[in-house]
């Protein structure tokens, strides 16, 4: 395995399945993360975070699975490290903080608090600039146009990939 000094944070929906064309993107986004040395960090549970741990796995990667024992959900068994928090807010706070960048899979409302956290902080300056947010397809973006109305120049901060290398190719090239 590489040496990993890069982490990049997957935020994605737990309700994806094997076969979901999401939950394919996931697994070959944690595949070529890993290839290309990156660690990968999510919330340690199914859907999205089971997939790219799954792909990270396949390719000897580093997965930290931050986890929170308010869920009654076993993590999953790709995690080569686990962190756990006693609320959301905690384990949202450490998935940032692991995060030098951040990835974004479709989702429902704990993925759009994911989004809008980075985002704002990003937005008020108060993540680095250096740490980019890649939305992985097209699901987000209308609420992002929405947004961006409301906040012009907000957009600045989201980069957008239609697939997992071409999300993998921006983080190379930004990070």
């Amino acid at each position: 395995m590489a040496q990993t000094t890069r982490t990049v944070t997957i935020f994605g929906t737990s309700k994806a399945a094997p076969g979901d064309g999401i939950f394919e993107d996931a697994l070959e986004l944690g595949r070529q993360l890993a290839a290309h040395g990156f660690a990968l960090a999510n919330g340690g549970y199914g859907g999205i975070m089971l997939a790219s741990a799954k792909g990270a796995r396949s390719a000897d990667g580093e997965v930290v699975g931050v986890t929170c024992s308010a869920f009654k959900s076993r993590p999953n068994e790709y995690l080569t490290r686990q962190v756990s928090t006693k609320t959301l807010p905690q384990r949202l706070a450490v998935l940032v903080e692991l995060g030098s960048a951040y990835v974004v899979l479709p989702g429902a409302t704990g993925t759009l608090l994911e989004l809008a956290d980075v985002w704002e902080l990003k937005n008020k300056g108060f993540a680095h600039a250096d740490k980019p947010i890649i939305i992985l397809g097209d699901f987000w973006k209308d609420l992002i146009s929405i947004v961006e109305k409301a906040d012009p120049g907000c957009g600045k901060y989201v980069n957008f990939a239609q697939t997992p290398a071409q999300a993998v190719e921006i983080l190379i090239q930004q990070l």
